[in-house]
């Protein structure tokens, strides 16, 4: 399981990255999105899919990140960019959820990180500054639903403080008695929370099946997408997800 397979791109290999965004380039499935030192393709499929094709001011093509685009609008405070070495169009921002006084953060539910596809198009943003985010939870094979609280409660009987609605930023320290911060820090977390909807997805790029869910935990509503093959049976309302994620967001205002 992957990101990627979380919205229906089923890879495997670098091979088979290379034949995706072959494909999309191919379509011509992009919208062109400039941004200081180079530009992003953005492919966005019906099912909400969506993969940003990072380019460089010499027109080459340098990395890609997936999202997708859901219904959650998740308020946040954020307080500075966060940079990855992995591509100069790479990166995302640290915040804190829900704040209760806006553009002071520590007044928030608690911190977080999160990636932004099209990060540098957010260049020479003043912080801190409340915003409005859409957020994606991509999950990882560590990945359940339970029926109801009870069952819930009964699974993780020996983490008694884990709440239905939790959401716990794993990537900023690490598991030691001294808590060391994570630097930079990364852009996962443990999510719980009740699913609101759900749909089976079919990503018409590829034909493959994938699951979205927005749910409401700890501080608002986010969207979760996951790997059909993580679910066995129907999810129903109601219901409550528990799950390993990367987080990736995009600021809608």
């Amino acid at each position: 399981m992957s990101n990627l397979s979380d919205i229906g791109f089923p890879v495997q290999s670098e091979q088979d990255v290379n034949e995706m965004i072959t494909m999309i380039l191919e379509k011509q499935m992009v919208e062109q999105i400039t941004c200081p030192n180079g530009f992003y393709y953005k492919s966005a499929d019906e099912s909400g899919a969506e993969i940003y094709l990072q380019g460089n001011s010499n027109q080459e093509l340098i990395g890609f990140n997936p999202h997708y685009a859901g219904k959650s609008s998740f308020t946040v405070c954020l307080t500075k960019a966060v940079e990855r070495d992995s591509s100069e169009l790479d990166g995302g921002f640290f915040a804190w959820a829900n704040p209760r006084v806006a553009n002071e953060p520590e007044t928030g539910e608690y911190p977080f990180v999160f990636d932004v596809p099209d990060f540098r198009v957010n260049e020479n943003m003043q912080f801190p500054r409340n915003a409005r985010i859409q957020l994606t939870a991509f999950a990882s094979n560590d990945f359940n639903i339970y029926e109801s609280e009870a069952e819930f409660n009964d699974a993780l009987e020996m983490e008694t403080d884990i709440a239905v609605k939790s959401f716990a930023a794993s990537g900023l320290f690490m598991r030691d008695e001294a808590a060391t911060p994570i630097e930079p820090p990364r852009p996962i977390g443990v999510v719980s929370g009740v699913v609101k909807e759900y749909e089976l997805k079919q990503n018409q790029m590829t034909n493959e099946k994938f699951y979205w869910f927005l749910i409401e935990t700890r501080g608002g509503e986010i969207d979760l997408v996951a790997d059909q093959k993580l679910i066995s049976g129907e999810p129903r309302k109601g219901e409550i997800v528990r799950a390993h994620c990367w987080l990736s967001g995009r600021i809608i205002e």
